[in-house]
């Protein structure tokens, strides 16, 4: 298609790329690519996930130990926090489907707002942890009031050796998991400066479906990270 023909377009159909014939082919070439790039960082996450379960299998009284330090309330209402917003981010794709102006920024600005909450439950978590000497590796040396808060037998017996190990692994884990939702912000602003130009309606949705997309797997991760750093004892 040429330039001339390509600006010569109708309103509708400004956003179509000049390397495709129709919106329909942009859509799922988009979705294609989406898809991929998410596949990698599934790829990424599970290498992650692996070293885990080889640390678990081989140290398990580490991280039955590590695990009192955890706040499972916290970690709850964070896994709820962000079901929630993936409520949100789908509504945001059926408002740009249906040409729902008037909700689509709504609910883009609600997930959001629910990812700078996740974050700031965290940063009371991460704060919380360092204070008291809870760090990575060779670090982790708790203090008296950390250690205070916990079962009483757990806090009177022997440290484990390479307690921090658990510790390193919790903090690059749920470190890398909130630099993705941080990443992800980024994108709903991006996405709201758009919607607050009346870019996205029926004939053109694929961002706001492509970030869902995105911010759906960002929300799974945690879901099993949640369980295996908090739960499973």
């Amino acid at each position: 298609m040429s330039d001339a023909a390509h600006h010569a377009r109708s309103g509708e159909d400004r956003f179509l790329g000049i390397q495709f014939d129709n919106r329909e082919q942009q859509l799922e070439t988009g979705k294609m690519g989406v898809w991929l790039f998410l596949g990698s960082e599934l790829l990424f996450f599970g290498a992650l996930f692996a070293a885990y379960g080889v640390y678990r299998g081989n140290h398990p009284e580490i991280f039955h130990y590590g695990q009192h330090f955890l706040d499972y309330r916290l970690g709850a209402l964070n896994t709820i926090v962000l079901i929630t917003s993936s409520l949100t981010a789908a509504w945001s794709v059926r408002c740009a489907q249906t040409g729902d102006d008037a909700k689509l920024f709504p609910t883009m600005l609600a997930t959001f707002l629910l990812a700078g909450v996740f974050l700031v439950i965290k940063y009371f978590e991460y704060s919380h942890k360092l204070h008291n000497g809870i760090f990575w590796g060779a670090g982790f040396h708790p203090s008296e009031e950390i250690l205070a808060e916990l079962p009483r037998a757990v806090a009177e017996g022997a440290i484990p050796a390479g307690a921090g190990r658990f510790f390193s692994i919790y903090f690059v884990m749920t470190g890398l998991h909130g630099i993705h939702v941080t990443v992800g912000m980024g994108l709903y602003v991006w996405l709201m400066m758009r919607a607050r130009r009346g870019d996205f309606g029926p004939h053109y949705y694929g961002p706001v479906d492509g970030v869902a997309l995105y911010w759906h797997v960002v929300d799974l991760i945690w879901i099993f990270l949640f369980p295996l750093l908090y739960l499973i004892g």
